[in-house]
């Protein structure tokens, strides 16, 4: 055999880095309505080519069309238009608040708020969520109190969590939230865990996991799915691909698989790719999945195609490596200005009505911030009682931890 010469190492590359032009020829954009729509129980091997291929519902000219469309009212999708606004509006009072010191850390949805936002209308009271960091609509579109989520965000007097967690990481089993762990993809096995006990247990509600396209490079993640397809645990696996991880582009993760829906396909797993810019596809596609775990089919892994606009975090600087013009460049456009676009080609709503509501929520927003800063925020008013860190953490506290409160003097 001939001498193939010296090994090289392999390190992907994205399209284009900083100063360059920003470039999404190679992401295939299905026209809306093409792709078609499978009965719940559907063998998962006749539908491998929906891990390819992206689920649409709005067109350009903002209708409806296609086999996934129809299953929302208009009020429905106006109330999920104000979820999103709301969401938006949260987030930028959220992040300069961050800059004003007043709190130490924060995590943006833009761009992505149709994600968790129509997610969350499609499940049932007493399902579970087992989010990331970026799922609050999750939380927006149950109706949870944005004060408490502020108070949690500063660290205050009234923050639910005690200030035990990092500023964003909310928990609320009452509104099917899981708590947020900053160690990434240990949610994705908790959440199959979750839904196998539910099974066990003869109960009717489902699990959802979600992850990012990053931490899909995880071992909990490829264990997660080992577990749910053996025992088709009731639970949706999510995986929000964004383009980005903290620096990295998509393709560091990925791999060869081509998209992350295919991950699925290897443990028999159903496996989509969804519009996540696109309201109607996103709670169609949810909805699908959730019947599919509730009628004992089995897990199906859902890849939700979107565009991470802001920064990773407010720790982070995206222009450092990616062009500053990419996001205008992404193909699938802005979540609300689609179903915004739609509900106005419906006739049920105008860019003067948009104008409004986009007033009264941010005036809702900013009532919630001061309510919430009266508690406190990061270097002023009250604080959790640090006796609260001793608390919550065993049924009945051992000898030295009642040593170490006694001695912290609280």
């Amino acid at each position: 055999m001939a001498d193939a010469g010296m090994l090289r190492f392999h390190v992907p590359e994205p399209e284009v880095r900083p100063g360059g032009t920003p470039d999404f020829s190679d992401v295939t954009i299905p026209k809306a309505g093409s792709v078609p729509r499978p009965g719940i129980d559907v063998d998962p091997r006749t539908i491998r080519d929906l891990a390819f291929s992206i689920i649409r519902v709005l067109n350009r000219s903002g209708e409806a069309v296609g086999p996934w469309a129809g299953l929302l009212s208009d009020d429905e999708l106006l109330e999920g238009l104000r979820h999103m606004m709301t969401l938006r509006s949260f987030d930028a009072r959220m992040q300069m608040a961050q800059r004003q010191g007043k709190t130490s850390f924060y995590m943006q949805h833009l761009g992505e708020e149709a994600v968790s936002c129509a997610f969350r209308k499609a499940l049932a009271p007493g399902d579970m969520n087992f989010p990331t960091y970026r799922q609050a609509g999750l939380l927006i579109a149950d109706g949870y109190p944005m004060v408490t989520m502020m108070n949690q965000i500063y660290s205050n007097e009234a923050d639910p969590l005690k200030g035990r967690q990092l500023p964003i990481m909310y928990s609320s089993k009452e509104h099917g939230f899981f708590s947020i762990s900053g160690n990434l993809a240990t949610q994705y096995i908790q959440a199959v865990g979750w839904a196998m006990a539910s099974a066990i247990s003869n109960d009717s509600k489902i699990a959802a996991a979600w992850i990012g396209d990053g931490s899909t490079a995880e071992s909990d993640f490829h264990s997660a799915l080992v577990f749910a397809s053996t025992y088709k645990a009731p639970v949706v696996l999510n995986v929000v691909n964004n383009q980005w991880a903290i620096s990295t582009f998509q393709g560091i993760a990925r791999g060869g698989s081509g998209t992350f829906a295919a991950r699925g396909l290897g443990f028999g797993i159903p496996s989509l790719r969804v519009d996540g810019n696109d309201y109607l596809a996103v709670h169609a596609v949810a909805k699908w999945a959730a019947e599919r775990a509730r009628n004992n089919l089995g897990p199906t892994l859902v890849e939700y195609v979107t565009y991470r606009v802001g920064a990773h975090s407010s720790s982070d600087d995206p222009s450092a490596y990616r062009p500053k013009a990419e996001s205008d460049a992404w193909p699938l456009g802005d979540p609300i200005v689609r179903l915004k676009n739609h509900l106005i080609q419906r006739g049920v709503w105008s860019d003067e009505r948009h104008t409004q509501a986009e007033a009264e929520i941010l005036e809702t927003v900013i009532a919630a911030q001061r309510e919430a800063e009266r508690h406190g925020t990061l270097h002023a008013g009250g604080k959790p009682s640090a006796r609260d860190m001793f608390e919550g953490v065993y049924a009945e506290m051992p000898p030295h931890l009642r040593r170490q409160r006694q001695q912290a003097g609280v």
